[in-house]
Formats: C-alpha cells, structure tokens, sequence
C-alpha cells in the first residue's frame, strides 16, 4: 500500500491490532477442524421459521417504516420490550434509559467514545473480555487489572487499584468471558459498595446472564447500585451502566445489543451514535421485536438453556475422562465458556500449535489480559456452546493427547543415583 495513506494514519491506530479469535475463526475452517475457539451460539437453535414469519409480517405490514430511517436510540416498541423484560430481574429503567446498539460491541466502543481519553485508566478484570479491551485500546485506556478467582472479581484486592482513580470498572459479573465464573452475591455488594466509596462508575455487560444452566439468579449490580445505596429513583443518579444483547439468545446475526444507563448519558451516546452509523438497522429491529414478543423469547430461551447445559456436561465429563489431573478447569453455571488451567511451565503457544496439528483449536489465554502477564500462558479458554456433544468428547480426546505430549517433555527425568 502507498505511504501516501499509511503516513496519515491516526495515533490512535498504533495500538489497534486485530482480535485473535477473529483471526482463529479463519483456521477453524478447516475441514475436519473441531472448534472451541469463537464464543458461537449453537446454529441449530436459531429460530427459523419464527423469523421467516416475523420477515414476512413486516414485509406485509410495516414495510414503509421497516425499510426507512429510523431513531438514533432505536425501535420505541423493542426498547419497551427490552425495559419490561429486565424489570423481571430487577432493573429498573424506561424506554428514555435504552439504547439500541449493532451489537454490543458497538455499545463497548460507544462506552470508550464517551468516557476514554488517551491514558485514562480502566479497572478490568485479569482475565476478561477481549473485544472490550479492543474497544477500549482505540480510545487509549490503560489498564489496572484485578485477578479473578472461582467466585469472580477478588473484591479483597480492588481497594489499592480503586485509589489509583480509574475512569470506570468494567466487570462481566454472570458466566464471565472468558472464564465462566459468576461473581458471588456477596462480592457484588462490596464491589458496589466499594465504587461508591471511592466514586468509581461500573460498566455492567450482561450478554449471558439469561443462560444460567444451575443454582439461582443473582441480582445485577445495576440492582444492588439502586438498593443498597436508596437510589429509589431508578437510573436517574445510577453509578452503574448496564449492556446486554439478544446475540446469545436470538441470533449473533441480528447484531442488536443495548445500553440501559440514565437519560442524559443515552443522549451523549445517541450523539455519538449518530457519528458512527445514524441508528442500528430498522428492519432488523422490528423483526427482532416480532420473534421475540409473546412470550416467545421466554420459551426459547429454555430450549437454549436445556441444549448448552448437556454441552457444557459432556465436556465437563470429557475433561474428567481424557485430561491429566496436573490439569484443572471452572465449573460454569452458564454461559458458554470454561477456563483451563495448566501447570507452570507450558507453553501454551507451543500446545495450540500441537492441537492445529490434532485439527482442534481453542483460544490461548494470554490474549484475554490487558497486560502481558505471564499467567495468561497456563490458560486457555473453551467454548461448549457450538459443538455438538459427539463433537465435544472427539475434540477433548484430541486437545488432551497434545496436551499430554507436551506435559511429557517438560516433566523432569529423575536422577540417578551417583556412583561411587
């Protein structure tokens, strides 16, 4: 390419690189590649026939409005949807406290827009999300990482990095990506606590929370932001902004996600909104409120509930079966994810290549820390959600042999004894 336009690039790129998992997406198409690597819905519980009647009933209907221009904060029906169903749960808002966003990772990059100048610091979990940490790196955030353990964020260690005075937390507290854990009830009381001592905001993201598989719902810290500090209000002083998506319920495809926050932050975001794309699609949104109004979302999120639980099963089971006991993995209570831990020493580079070469890939943990740490290279994440259970032992029994072959050529011989 000419230096004409690569001369001019933006300062902001330099750090820009692009997503590991999207670029492992492309080896995964290999024939006879089992995958755990992408974060993918099982396709074969996506609703067909209830979009292809949804299509056509706005197609017949609604056409005129469905194919025009629509609001930058989206769809009003949808977003009436979108506030009665998390009022279930809790959460409090109106249609003036949601935004329609093209995915949640637009709702990520809004979120960075608003809030990140270049060298802001951004408290995140050590692991977490990639495509939030992408997001972010556009905008400049440094980061203060806080590790996670089986119950979530370590709410005993945030006091020191709270004082350091970041910009906001970013927390995943439900089936995190890309560990699995759930933040325990107990923690999020003083993590909401915590932020309020020390003025820090919390981004809330939320795509998995509706895929709870065992145990009980938990409260949104959006809800114990509200109740524990009497912010009876609702979202009009709230310290928490709260993102989900109807990609792990629906249909990754629709790329529709949202940001449930007070009426003045909606209205910068919808300004900032309108930069980048207008309004989300207004087709996609009225089909998208056709699938899923009456009570059909409900039903089909069971199903979704019913077949990733056998998934995560068969791969628990699989792991038990095939994987050496140096090795260890969480127990997700939902989600799509479980975390695996190896022993010191591994190269987790070395062992992703054995398993390309065993035609199964995964994603190494490194990429999911905001700093180089050396604990991302024991880790890999798994995805159970798109495989089929057949597929999931197959793969498992692959994975665990390059696992095994490098567990052997790293374990110490014994000494022998010296002669005399």
């Amino acid at each position: 390419m000419s230096t004409a336009w690569t001369s001019r690039y933006a300062l902001r790129t330099k750090g820009i690189t692009s997503s590991a998992i999207r670029e492992l997406l492309k080896i995964t198409q290999r024939p006879g590649m089992i995958s755990f690597a992408g974060g993918l819905p099982a396709p074969e519980v996506f609703p067909v026939q209830r979009f292809e009647e949804a299509c056509h009933k706005v197609l017949t209907q609604q056409a005129a409005s469905a194919l025009q221009y629509g609001a930058t904060e989206g769809y009003e029906p949808l977003r009436d949807m979108i506030a009665n169903n998390m009022a279930r749960y809790g959460i409090k808002a109106k249609v003036e406290n949601v935004l329609i966003t093209s995915g949640s990772q637009q709702a990520l990059d809004l979120i960075g827009k608003l809030f990140i100048n270049a060298g802001d610091r951004v408290l995140v979990e050590a692991p977490t999300y990639l495509g939030a940490l992408q997001a972010f790196n556009v905008y400049g955030a440094e980061y203060v990482s806080v590790p996670i353990d089986e119950n979530g964020l370590r709410t005993d260690l945030l006091e020191e990095p709270l004082r350091s005075g970041p910009k906001f937390m970013y927390v995943l507290p439900n089936f995190q990506n890309p560990a699995g854990t759930t933040l325990s009830e107990g923690r999020r009381h003083e993590l909401v606590l915590l932020a309020d001592k020390y003025g820090i905001p919390i981004i809330e993201d939320d795509p998995y929370g509706q895929l709870r598989y065992e145990g009980e719902h938990l409260p949104p810290l959006v809800v114990l932001d509200r109740e524990n500090l009497r912010r009876d209000d609702g979202y009009s002083i709230g310290n928490v902004i709260y993102l989900s998506t109807f990609s792990k319920t629906l249909a990754p495809g629709l790329r529709l996600g949202w940001i449930v926050a007070p009426p003045e932050i909606i209205g910068k975001l919808a300004q900032l909104k309108q930069g980048a794309d207008l309004h989300t699609s207004t087709f996609t949104q009225f089909v998208a409120y056709e699938v899923a109004r009456d009570g059909f979302l409900d039903k089909h999120v069971k199903l979704i509930r019913q077949v990733y639980r056998e998934r995560r099963d068969v791969m628990l089971q699989a792991l038990e079966e095939f994987f050496p006991p140096e090795v260890t993995w969480t127990h997700p209570q939902g989600g799509l994810f479980l975390w695996v831990t190896l022993p010191e020493g591994l190269d987790i580079q070395a062992i992703f290549k054995s398993a390309l070469e065993q035609n199964v890939a995964f994603v190494p943990g490194d990429s999911f820390y905001a700093k180089d740490s050396r604990e991302g290279c024991r880790h890999m994440r798994l995805n159970f959600s798109n495989a089929t259970p057949q597929q999931i032992r197959e793969g498992i029994r692959r994975l665990s042999a390059a696992v095994k072959s490098h567990l052997t050529a790293t374990t110490p011989r014994a000494e022998l004894p010296l002669e005399v």
